[in-house]
């Protein structure tokens, strides 16, 4: 069984796919966390709805400053490309927002697996995070990505 595989999350400022404003990763190997990634990331034009400010509160007091997605990208690239890559509502969602982002900077889209714990699941992160006793700040991208790869190691290992 391999237990290698990156599992991300992102907040969105707007219903723009292109609009990411956080980037949440966590790569494990051989079922242990070897790095975890976070960075705020300024959304184009730094334009928020307030109904998302209202989900993840992020605003864009503190994005004005972070960079923006193409200079994200290098350092979550290595653990995207031709890897495992898992998200909870990631068919849904996660996915379609990278490659909309990706194509909106004009970057080309890297080959890797996609893996959704919501489909395996079919429940939703925070019951899942209750049912599992697994800690959880819903709606910040890092532990979201946390709870989800979490989830992503017990189905692996049969639980």
């Amino acid at each position: 069984m391999d237990t290698t595989f990156t599992a991300i999350d992102f907040e969105t400022a707007n219903p723009q796919g292109w609009s990411i404003c956080q980037v949440g990763l966590v790569r494990y190997e051989a079922g242990v966390i070897v790095k975890e990634i976070n960075f705020l990331v300024q959304p184009p034009d730094n334009y928020y709805w307030s109904n998302f400010i209202a989900i993840h509160g992020i605003t864009p007091w503190h994005t004005v400053e972070a960079p923006v997605f193409s200079n994200v990208w290098a350092h979550i690239e290595p653990y995207i490309r031709e890897q495992i890559v898992v998200a909870h509502n990631g068919l849904s969602f996660d996915f379609p927002v990278l490659t909309k982002t990706l194509t909106y900077y004009s970057i080309e889209a890297p080959d890797y697996v996609k893996k959704d714990t919501c489909r395996i699941y079919k429940k939703n992160l925070a019951a899942l995070c209750t049912m599992h006793n697994i800690p959880l700040n819903h709606h910040d991208a890092l532990s979201d990505a946390r709870a989800c790869g979490e989830l992503y190691l017990r189905y692996l290992r049969g639980g």
